[in-house]
């Protein structure tokens, strides 16, 4: 009986652990990859250039893309004032009143 107990308290004790070794930050000692070698190295700078080139190339847009801009107008027109009636309202019809 009393290996038993000590089995299960080894097992919860353990199962206590698990969670803590879940939240251990992943450190990855290995490096990287390896590094480039000049070729490659060349080979990005001058796709970097070819595509700051191409970049430099495009217009800027100075026009309003707006396809209905012509249809609206450039100011909205201001709405009257709504006019306030000072009439009694009548009661609806058919309503018993108690």
């Amino acid at each position: 009986m009393k290996k038993l107990i000590v089995t299960m308290s080894v097992a919860l004790l353990a199962g206590w652990a698990v969670p803590a070794l879940a939240q251990m930050p992943n450190i990855n000692l290995l490096a990287d990859g390896p590094s480039k070698t000049p070729e490659e190295k060349e080979a990005d700078a001058a796709r970097e250039k070819a595509y700051k080139d191409t970049i430099r190339k495009i217009p800027d847009a100075k026009t309003s893309s707006d396809p209905w801009g012509n249809v609206r107008a450039a100011e909205q027109p201001k709405a009257p004032p709504a006019v306030k009636t000072t009439a009694a309202k009548k009661p609806k019809s058919g309503a018993s009143t108690n």
